[in-house]
């Protein structure tokens, strides 16, 4: 949701000055790559209690997973395999944010299996309706808004390594606004179905 608002002003100030530099020098999916690895360093970093450098590489992370997709797109290098890599490179990060919040506190173990469980739903919602959605889109595949995408999602991490103290209000907090983007993925499918039935 946010992503959709302030996307073109995110473009314009971060992504757009490295286009010009780099211009077509890295490969998407070695950068991709590079997203996926930064994430994994989240563990180690928030286990030993580096809060700090755990949100730096998430957001790393993230901006290297953003920069992916407008390098392919600027050097006409947009590929299936690109858009395969990024959606398991997404979800191995979001899965190591959760492992560190686990093996940090062991006693936050449901929540994080809850949250883990709320996020294959969704993200198995969104990639069924963007299978059977013919529609044009300017990503690899179609794209349905959601409440909870990844600039929430990493806010909502943000604030759990931030106030560990309130870590159960927070996760149960994302975890009914990724189910409830999950419903509404599933019923604008339904709808869509409907009309073109």
């Amino acid at each position: 949701m946010l992503e959709q608002k302030f996307r073109k002003y995110y473009q314009m100030v971060f992504i757009d000055p490295i286009l010009k530099t780099v211009r077509c020098k890295f490969s998407p999916s070695v950068i991709t790559l590079a997203s996926g690895v930064v994430g994994l360093l989240i563990i180690p970093a928030l286990y030993v209690h580096y809060t700090y450098l755990a949100i730096f590489l998430l957001l790393f992370s993230g901006y290297l997973d953003t920069l992916d997709g407008s390098i392919a797109r600027a050097c006409s290098n947009s590929t299936e395999l690109g858009g395969v890599l990024d959606i398991v490179t997404d979800r191995i990060v979001e899965s190591s944010v959760l492992f560190a919040f686990f093996i940090t506190n062991p006693k936050n173990g449901i929540p994080c299996f809850l949250m883990l469980f709320a996020n294959l739903i969704c993200i198995s919602s969104f990639l069924v309706v963007g299978i059977f959605v013919e529609k044009n889109s300017n990503k690899s595949f179609f794209y349905h808004e959601g409440l909870i995408e990844r600039a929430e999602a990493f806010i909502f991490y943000i604030l759990m390594m931030l106030l560990p103290e309130y870590f159960a209000l927070l996760a149960y907090s994302y975890i009914i606004l990724v189910l409830l983007t999950a419903f509404l993925h599933l019923r604008f499918f339904h709808l869509w179905h409907k009309e073109n039935s």
